[in-house]
């Protein structure tokens, strides 16, 4: 990944970075923004982040993670300042209004008796190392907030805009840091029930999730994966294989099942077509041992006739 430390070190470090220069010109009450400008020029004057503009004696341009920003140093010392009587603050502090005192808290005294010079860089640089402590002791979710137009109307999205806020945010170089890594997780009951069926025989129940995680992932011939406390890691690609493994199976069982389907509505089929056959039969059959019944009987009956009229002559 791209790191920036070189530029942290140009912007914050003591005792050269451009905040301690900045402070040390503001202490010096003849110094101007001019003054402050040239020190910049010589202290930097090799460094591969910082240049100096051709067209202006006293900007400078930093070459950031995002592009290159060009500062104009008129009012950096004016601004940087921040001279509050100590007086002033113990009384605005004490105040009874509780958003004024909010504004102007009591400094320590051990602070208030060894800092000579308090500059608005120095705060935002303390302010900002007591943030990355606190993030640091926690665990954060990053919301990435991102402009689809500069227009700022609905239905329109600006995909080079887009782009660009995602490569300065730092999305892009996230996503590439964690495909590099374990970009998928899954908790062990999650990753069970859904690929649990490429073995089946891992699953007897005399093994918690964990194990039948590990089992699961042995018997599918898989590298590289980590096992978490709460969930497995796998590496890019390794999901898609299991997943294509998974659809195999699911094919292969919808076969099966298919298979099994038709054999029974071909079999119900046929023994409905059977014993609709045998009815059809029974039926044909007893019509023509009745059409031959008759007909013996007639020939009997013309028998019997034919016996008597003989009889008679």
């Amino acid at each position: 990944f791209i790191d920036n430390q070189d530029i942290l070190d140009l912007i914050e470090k003591k005792p050269g970075g451009i905040i301690a220069l900045l402070d040390e010109a503001c202490m010096f009450p003849r110094s101007t923004h001019e003054t402050f400008a040239q020190k910049l020029y010589q202290t930097f004057k090799d460094h591969k982040r910082f240049s100096k503009p051709k067209l202006s004696p006293t900007d400078f341009t930093i070459c950031h993670y995002a592009g290159e920003v060009t500062y104009q140093t008129e009012f950096f010392l004016d601004k940087n300042k921040d001279y509050v009587v100590a007086e002033h603050q113990g009384l605005l502090s004490a105040s009874k209004c509780s958003f004024v005192s909010g504004l102007f808290p009591p400094l320590p005294e051990e602070s208030s008796k060894t800092s000579k010079f308090s500059s608005i860089g120095s705060r935002f640089k303390q302010q900002l190392q007591a943030l990355l402590e606190t993030l640091s002791a926690t665990e954060p979710h990053y919301i990435r907030c991102v402009k689809p137009n500069n227009l700022l109307k609905p239905a329109i999205f600006e995909n080079y805009n887009v782009l660009q806020q995602l490569k300065c945010g730092g999305v892009m170089e996230a996503i590439r840091i964690s495909c590099a890594g374990y970009p998928t997780r899954r908790i062990f009951d999650e990753f069970i029930g859904r690929f649990g069926i490429l073995a089946p025989d891992v699953l007897d129940g005399r093994c918690d999730v964990v194990t039948a995680s590990k089992r699961l992932l042995e018997k599918v011939g898989l590298e590289g994966y980590q096992i978490g406390k709460t969930k497995v890691f796998l590496r890019a690609g390794q999901m898609a294989e299991l997943d294509a493994r998974r659809s195999e199976v699911l094919g292969r069982s919808a076969c099966i099942i298919q298979r099994k389907v038709r054999s029974y509505f071909g079999r119900k089929s046929f023994l409905l077509l059977r014993k609709s056959t045998i009815q059809i039969q029974a039926l044909c059959r007893g019509e023509v041992a009745r059409h031959h019944y008759e007909s013996m009987r007639r020939e009997a009956a013309c028998l019997r006739i034919q016996k008597v009229i003989r009889m008679y002559l």
